[in-house]
């Protein structure tokens, strides 16, 4: 028997996020156990902080970020690099 594959969807419940949910869904086989969690909850972002969530829309595949969910989300260098914070 095939281990199940935890995937995780980490949403704020906006229309991108929602966007997100139903193509994770459609994508999943009969192995996958899809979980939607709410960022607004405290334990949720608590656990999104530890795999490096930086923005919503992500997706976690047994624990780990998708690799369409790493090194995204803002951050003070390129908001700079863009010219924010200056004159």
């Amino acid at each position: 028997m095939t281990a199940k594959r935890k995937v995780e969807v980490f949403s704020a419940g906006c229309p991108a996020c929602t966007d997100v949910e139903t193509l994770v869904k459609s994508l999943a086989c009969s192995s996958c156990e899809v979980d939607v969690l709410d960022m607004r909850d405290l334990a949720v972002a608590q656990r999104a902080k530890a795999l490096g969530v930086r923005s919503v829309p992500a997706v976690a595949i047994d624990g780990r970020l998708a690799g369409c969910c790493t090194d995204r989300g803002v951050d003070e260098a390129s908001l700079r690099a863009a010219g924010l914070g200056q004159p």
